[in-house]
């Protein structure tokens, strides 16, 4: 669990540097979706855009984590959820 939290507090933190430097050069009134303005206020805008910054980090964290483990890690772990025992190797 303790590895999850981790995992969202890096997000976190790097989606609020993505914010600082993505709205330090965009002002909110000029952007466009789909060709059309954005006519919400700043405020929303700021907050939907570090919710976005903070969904894509904690995406790109949690899938560097999966993909970090070794595969006979994950070949056992699927063979023990299978019911089957790993082969012992020499």
């Amino acid at each position: 669990m303790s590895k999850w939290i981790n995992l969202l507090f890096l997000s976190f933190f790097t989606a609020t540097l993505g914010e600082f430097f993505f709205f330090a050069f965009i002002d909110p009134q000029t952007l466009y979706l789909l060709g059309q303005p954005v006519v919400w206020p700043p405020l929303m805008v700021y907050s939907v855009g570090f919710f976005m910054f903070w969904a894509l980090t904690a995406l790109t964290a949690v899938l560097v984590t999966l993909m970090a483990k070794p595969g006979e890690q994950v070949n056992e772990e699927v063979a023990l959820s299978a019911g089957h025992r790993p082969l012992k190797r020499s």
